[in-house]
């Protein structure tokens, strides 16, 4: 039986876990094959990913303390006469929403360096001291030299909903990491790791070089944690724990390779022993949740969204694909992918419970704006489904409606409004982490919802009226026979039609019947 050691808790140096007896999941046979098989790299991963880990192991790596790195598989494959002098940044704190703090920081960042190194600067502009820092460094330990930039994106990033911040970090740090490709001759290695991918023409077009490991299915657990790092390295952790719900909850995230867990959730996850939405709570941008509002996003359809390699690497400050930047921080993952004509397309989806659950419940609180109101609707939702009470269901659902303010009523068209209550009634059953099917397809068409839960299937159709009810969304069930396709599984089947009025703003109709 292996014995448990410390869970690396908010630990992002690779010497601290080494020494203190922490549980590590060996990367170091890929940071090997990185090193022989190229030279400039980026890598895009959402956050709490252990990028920042990553990029201090290779710092220890190439500065060759070997002591760290007994009995990994790297040790027995490094040359460890060598140690390289290692230059890295990280813009991993402050407050980048100042136009100052960017400069400010790398001027400190340098400052330090320059220290370390006994090189003192001989130029003012930031640009050049890392420029003369690199060609110096170089000459003084007959060395080439290794760039390490951690959280390369997050100065633009936090100064989004700051168009010109944003903006002038982003022109700034463009001639600031051109500087890799302008001094190549000097350099060993270098990794550039952030949570998204600017397009080429922006943030990356002085920096043409790089190879973009995103994608690359060989690497596509080089962060993260894998179903057999967990069965091995964590095995002494899982006594008591459902295995299944470990992956329901925090497994599926996919880059072209084998499903990933983020380590953030499951060190939390081993320490608290208690399955919550740990990633998601620790941060959710404010303006993704306005962005999908604005853009009148279907939710039902975010589960199912796709995507080319093109539009998932096309973000930039004035165009932000709502795809692409899902992916990219993580709230959508690749579920499948197949090639065209030459061109590879993707289709994305939630990678796992505590995704799908959680972004649906904050997009319900940002439409409903009673929380009281829509925790205390949505538990009543779940008594009632689990006592099969739909008799109850019409006044609730009434009651979801009434929660909206008013000025979110701001469509005018039947399709919009459709959309719009389709949404938050979606909403309301996903925030509760339930098994939703949203435009499940059949041979007469597409069913608008279905719900599988505690061994029913409840089929719905969605309509908007301008008034009174029609009975169009019970009877369009029953014509085009979409209970079929659920009839092998023998189990019993609610038909459900729902429909709103646009000028009443709620529910006028919620017919039942029961499928024979």
């Amino acid at each position: 039986m292996m014995k448990r050691r410390k869970l690396p808790l908010g630990i992002q140096t690779f010497s601290e876990i080494r020494q203190q007896n922490y549980y590590y999941v060996d990367k170091t046979a890929i940071a090997e094959r990185l090193i022989q098989q190229g030279k400039h790299y980026f890598l895009s991963r959402p956050r709490r990913f252990g990028k920042s880990l990553f990029l201090d192991t290779l710092k220890e790596l190439f500065e060759g303390n070997e002591p760290l790195f007994q009995g990994l598989a790297i040790h027995s494959q490094w040359d460890w006469t060598l140690q390289y002098p290692v230059i890295r940044f990280s813009f991993g704190s402050g407050n980048f929403i100042d136009p100052q703090w960017l400069q400010q920081t790398l001027d400190q960042q340098l400052n330090y360096l320059e220290q370390k190194f006994n090189l003192p600067a001989q130029f003012t502009p930031l640009g050049n001291r890392f420029a003369d820092l690199i060609q110096r460094l170089h000459q003084s330990t007959q060395l080439p030299v290794v760039i390490l930039i951690d959280e390369y994106d997050k100065p633009i990033l936090d100064a989004i909903d700051h168009p010109e911040t944003a903006q002038l970090h982003r022109e700034f740090l463009r001639g600031f990491y051109s500087t890799i490709k302008d001094y190549d001759a000097y350099i060993k290695f270098s990794l550039l790791t952030g949570v998204s991918k600017f397009s080429k023409v922006s943030l990356f077009s002085g920096l043409n070089n790089l190879y973009d490991l995103t994608l690359d299915a060989n690497y596509a657990h080089i962060c993260g944690y894998t179903d057999n790092d967990i069965d091995t390295t964590f095995a002494p952790e899982l006594i008591g724990l459902d295995r299944q719900a470990i992956r329901d909850w925090y497994n599926g995230y996919n880059w072209l390779g084998e499903g990933i867990y983020n380590p953030f959730d499951i060190l939390q996850l081993f320490q608290g022993r208690l399955f919550k939405n740990y990633w998601f709570e620790t941060g959710t941008p404010t303006f993704l949740l306005k962005l999908l509002m604005q853009r009148k996003v279907f939710l039902p359809n975010l589960n199912q969204a796709s995507s080319d390699d093109d539009l998932l690497s096309s973000f930039d400050i004035d165009y932000m694909p709502i795809e692409t930047l899902m992916f990219q921080t993580g709230y959508l993952t690749i579920k499948a992918w197949q090639d065209i004509g030459g061109t590879r397309f993707y289709h994305l989806g939630y990678p796992n419970r505590e995704v799908y659950q959680s972004l649906n419940n904050s997009l319900l609180q940002y439409l409903v704006q009673n929380t009281q109101a829509q925790v205390t609707q949505r538990i009543q939702l779940y008594k009632l489904l689990s006592t099969n009470d739909l008799a109850g269901l019409q006044p609730l659902f009434h009651a979801f409606f009434a929660s909206i303010p008013y000025h979110w009523y701001t469509s005018n068209t039947i399709a919009d409004y459709e959309g719009f209550y389709a949404s938050v009634f979606y909403a309301y059953f996903a925030a509760l982490g339930l098994a939703v099917i949203t435009e499940d397809t059949t041979n007469q068409g597409r069913i608008d919802m279905t719900l599988h839960f505690n061994q029913h299937i409840y089929i719905f159709e969605f309509k908007v009226v301008e008034l009174a009810p029609q009975g169009k969304a019970l009877q369009q069930l029953k014509d085009k026979a979409y209970a079929d396709k659920y009839r092998h599984l023998q189990q019993p089947m609610v038909l459900i039609g729902v429909e709103f009025s646009k000028t009443e703003r709620n529910l006028v109709a919620f017919e039942l019947e029961a499928v024979i």
